[in-house]
């Protein structure tokens, strides 16, 4: 995409029956990063997050509680799901909640319109619920559990617990109407979902045949009410899909909407069938543009089972930060799993990779260059042409991060930004600039080693603040660097030529870690 192009990019709306955990975070930080980086590209860019508030599973939660579904969404979004964003330092431009106000009234002009223009029948239907997923289930989403508390009985696969079997009146979308329009959008536009895995199992499952979609309920009241008949309420999915555009004024702001739609999707791979096939599916039928692409990335592992609120697996993100600090999360989780792909978390893993790379690899590079400058030159940059084989290696690092972020591969723009870490450690090492000061005939050469390096220090801050946000901030002043750091043009990063003098850092960007991590 061309620079100042529009940018709008969303994380799912997240259920608030629970507290987060660092699978949420993962998502989070992940869109996080991306947003980041596109606006340092100088595009006009939008990122969204927020709650999903309504449907059976919170009113049972609420109700189990002992309080109102209004009050405990309203309490878990504060205690819980906004101070998630500043633990993993999240700059959102938006947080929506589907019981705000301005969602109720989108979703009603939507369902509306679906309505008049002949595409939502009644009737009913009969089928596996579960409530855990908010979906009905074929049988081939379930398993039946030969031991255990649920021996003998079909539970979800994906939560593990007994579905139930729900007969009611519903109003029903047309989704059958639109399974040939859904795998010609999937032909034509070939990176519409990504990555590879989840495009192929989301056209299988298409191919097979679609049935139409019940978007309502009459069994419970918590929901959005169906405006034509207020004895139902809106199916949750659907009135949680209408998130993305109901916060960009759908409906109400024609110009915030023309502006902003449409999105990129940053989601679970578990919940890519819903971003990937029903939604498209509502947004053909209300003549809107598709999403610009949906993305679905892996699950956390922990002892080899996706992390899981009601599997008590969960961790909570501040277990790492308070310990590790937002930094190394963010960059742990998008470096140690190659985005897309299942990973594993483990204590001992984040521990070494905070050593080897954050503390010894570029924290040691940043302290040991600043405190060579201040010492041989007394903190004045030295004017010298830099090593042209480094800023060859940093010009590789800025172009490769660049193309990986477009392609939605995080990890790979980690490890072409961390080629340069390797190489000005490499160059530091064979050049030695502290024998290089002890002459002063080596007086030139030195001044070429450090102004390269500082240089390299430079395009290394540009490059990392979208995951680094806090380390390159103080290193950036330590640098000099003028304006904001997170301001900088990250696809011209090689391009830094420096300040005039640098100032000592104020301890180490990546302290030793003393404490112990907790046993898993």
């Amino acid at each position: 995409m061309a620079a100042g192009d529009s940018f709008y990019i969303t994380t799912p709306i997240f259920y608030v029956n629970d507290v987060p955990h660092i699978g949420h975070a993962y998502t989070e930080v992940a869109s996080d990063v991306l947003a980041r980086w596109h606006r340092q590209r100088g595009d006009d860019t939008w990122l969204l997050t927020g709650t999903d508030e309504h449907g059976q599973k919170i009113l049972r939660t609420a109700v189990a509680n002992d309080t109102s579904p209004q009050a405990w969404a309203d309490t878990l979004v504060e205690s819980a799901w906004k101070p998630l964003l500043a633990t993993i330092d999240i700059h959102n431009d938006d947080f929506i909640r589907t019981t705000d106000e301005r969602h109720e009234k989108a979703v009603t002009i939507f369902l509306q319109k679906l309505y008049d223009d002949g595409h939502i029948y009644s009737g009913e239907y009969e089928g596996y619920y579960c409530v855990g997923c908010e979906e009905y289930k074929q049988l081939d989403d379930l398993m039946e559990t030969p031991d255990g508390d649920y021996a003998g009985q079909l539970v979800c696969k994906i939560h593990g617990r007994p579905i139930e079997i729900l007969k009611e009146k519903n109003y029903f979308f047309r989704m059958s109407a639109f399974q040939q329009q859904l795998l010609d959008l999937y032909a034509n536009q070939p990176d519409f979902v990504q990555p590879a895995s989840v495009r192929n199992e989301i056209v299988s499952f298409v191919s097979a045949g679609l049935n139409d979609l019940s978007i309502s309920r009459s069994s419970f009241d918590w929901g959005i009410k169906v405006p034509w008949d207020d004895s139902h309420v809106v199916y949750v999915w659907f009135d949680a899909l209408l998130n993305y555009v109901t916060a960009v004024g759908y409906g109400v702001d024609d110009a915030q909407f023309q502006r902003r739609w449409p999105a990129v999707h940053i989601v679970g791979k578990d919940i890519a069938r819903f971003h990937a096939v029903i939604w498209p599916a509502m947004l053909m039928a209300a003549g809107l543009e598709v999403p610009r692409a949906v993305f679905g990335h892996g699950w956390l592992l922990v002892g080899g089972e996706k992390m899981s609120k009601s599997k008590l697996t969960g961790i909570a993100p501040n277990e790492i930060t308070d310990t590790f600090g937002s930094d190394a999360f963010r960059y742990y989780f998008l470096s140690a799993i190659t985005f897309g792909q299942d990973g594993s978390f483990s204590w001992e893993d984040l521990s070494a990779r905070y050593q080897a790379e954050l503390a010894n690899g570029f924290g040691n590079l940043a302290s040991r260059v600043i405190a060579m400058v201040t010492r041989y030159f007394d903190g004045a940059i030295p004017v010298a042409e830099p090593d042209a084989a480094i800023l060859a290696v940093a010009k590789k690092a800025t172009d490769a991060a660049n193309r990986a972020i477009d392609a939605f591969a995080i990890n790979e723009a980690l490890s072409a930004t961390w080629q340069l870490v390797d190489a000005l450690n490499g160059y530091i090492t064979e050049r030695e600039p502290w024998a290089l000061a002890k002459d002063p005939a080596d007086r030139g050469k030195l001044e070429v080693v450090l102004a390269t390096a500082v240089r390299g220090l430079g395009t290394l801050a540009v490059l990392l603040s979208p995951v680094l946000t806090k380390a390159t901030e103080k290193l950036w002043a330590s640098l000099g660097g003028t304006g904001a750091i997170d301001a900088q043009p990250i696809d011209r990063a090689w391009e830094w030529t420096g300040g005039p003098s640098v100032t000592p850092l104020d301890g180490t960007l990546f302290p030793r870690i003393e404490a112990e991590a907790p046993a898993e």
